[in-house]
């Protein structure tokens, strides 16, 4: 059996305890910045998450992390327990369902129509693919792209 990252480790420990305070765990990071490391952990719940809910789920998640044996992390570390803010990343099928109805950016390995990035609301998503109804100068158009097509994608505030 493989290894598990620091970021695996993390998100096995972590879920149980996001899911159990009725919060979503969208993305787990392990990150060096300067001299210090980072482990950023970012939860969510529909309709947002506000600082209370933060400050309650970071003591547990704190705790639990400390109790990992063996220890995994090679150095110290900042926990910083966040929201994704507005413009989050979509990065799971989940978040990708999830965020069927809402406004989204949407960046393509490749250009199709000539351009790489398009932003519209995502109407529908299939495993294969993901069609977003776009402005198209006057009017709306639906367009549908494959899903290995898109290298990210991610929440976006529509003005």
């Amino acid at each position: 059996m493989a290894k598990q990252t620091i970021v695996e480790t993390v998100t096995d420990i972590v879920q149980p305890i996001v899911a159990d305070a009725h919060l979503q765990l969208v993305d787990v990071e392990y990150v060096k910045e300067g001299k210090n490391w980072y482990l950023r952990v970012y939860v969510d719940k529909s309709g947002g998450i506000d600082v209370e809910e933060i400050a309650k789920i970071s003591e547990p998640i704190s705790t639990a992390l400390d109790a990992i044996k063996p220890d995994p992390f090679p150095a110290s570390y900042v926990l910083e327990v966040s929201s994704p803010g507005a413009e989050r990343p979509l990065k799971t099928d989940q978040d990708m369902t999830n965020a069927v109805g809402d406004y989204i950016h949407i960046s393509l390995y490749q250009p199709q129509d000539g351009q790489k990035v398009f932003e519209g609301t995502l109407k529908e998503v299939t495993p294969e693919s993901l069609t977003l109804t776009v402005k198209d100068k006057t009017r709306r158009i639906d367009k549908t792209f494959a899903r290995q097509a898109v290298a990210h994608a991610r929440l976006a505030i529509e003005f």
